[in-house]
């Protein structure tokens, strides 16, 4: 009995050891975590209720910055109502422009990795090279998309696209649907490679057409990854920041928000009252959680709607 006992007990002191090294290992990413996300997130939602530039006393206001958001800055209202409207002028897009690029290079014989790789490049494109490409694209005097529609004969003098609200925004949107579409693409042709074979085979027996064999199989086999990518959509679509900002960030076109603040964004807005303009470190955090409450409520609603009864 005593053999047997010290048997059982020299497992038990294996594992406390081997539990000791596991939680030493993990240390540094706790560690890191708690110092590098966790503690200022923490400290952002503390000093939303401060009026705070930063250097200062700290003086405390409780609500009154998240009151001022919702109550009297008309510009937090238009930022958020730009953000939506660039957000509803390129993902749908992307999703239905990602789709048929996936079908049609999941069908493709010839040429399938070059198109693919061309078409994810934008994707891990630098933004500042992205927005000084478009920037010289539309630009009113030198720009090559007023020079080509010219030429052709589609416009008579150039359009300022850049100085104008209602394009402005497009050519924001256009920035973005070239950036991720080829990420959208990407997601859809794995989707679509791990649909099995078997199932298209049977459609052909049946005498399923292509677009059949699309609506009925492919489209509703792909609901999850559509779900996803509209939640991620939403997600990245509210926090956008780098487009607008650097589309506007090149000789006279450097201001913020654009023409009458068309393109100003939530982020670009928490950005411009936090760090450039006033150094309102207190009231950018409070736009910061504000966004943060919109992005959830957004988020749970479009994983409704593409989701659909299954949630």
């Amino acid at each position: 009995m005593l053999k047997y006992k010290s048997s059982l007990a020299k497992p038990e002191k294996n594992l406390n050891r081997s539990s000791v090294w596991a939680y030493i290992f993990c240390a540094p990413f706790i560690i890191g975590y708690f110092l590098f996300s966790l503690f200022p997130i923490m400290y952002s939602f503390f000093i939303s209720f401060f009026d705070w530039n930063g250097v200062g006393d700290k003086l405390f206001v409780g609500v009154k910055n998240y009151i001022t958001i919702f109550t009297r800055d008309p510009l937090f209202y238009k930022s958020l109502t730009n953000t939506l409207l660039i957000m509803l002028m390129s993902t749908p897009v992307e999703i239905i422009l990602g789709m048929l690029l996936a079908v049609v290079l999941f069908n493709m014989k010839k040429g399938k990795s070059f198109f693919q790789t061309a078409n994810f490049l934008p994707y891990i494109t630098t933004p500042v090279a992205i927005g000084f490409i478009f920037a010289y694209l539309f630009d009113w005097n030198n720009g090559y998309v007023n020079l080509v529609l010219i030429k052709i004969g589609i416009l008579h003098e150039g359009i300022y696209w850049l100085q104008e609200p209602a394009t402005a925004r497009m050519v924001v949107a256009l920035m973005i649907i070239w950036k991720y579409l080829g990420y959208f693409m990407t997601i859809y042709l794995a989707g679509m490679t791990s649909i099995p074979e078997e199932i298209y085979e049977a459609a052909k027996v049946d005498g399923a057409n292509p677009f059949k064999t699309f609506i009925k199989i492919t489209l509703p086999l792909l609901k999850n990854i559509t779900a996803f990518l509209l939640v991620t959509s939403v997600i990245g679509g509210l926090q956008m920041f780098d487009e607008p900002s650097l589309l506007y960030s090149w000789g006279e076109r450097s201001y913020v928000g654009g023409p009458d603040n068309s393109v100003l964004t939530v982020v670009w807005k928490f950005y411009n009252d936090a760090f450039k303009s006033d150094s309102m470190l207190g009231y950018g955090s409070a736009i910061s959680f504000s966004l943060f409450a919109i992005i959830i409520v957004f988020s749970f609603i479009s994983y409704r709607i593409s989701a659909g009864k299954e949630v």
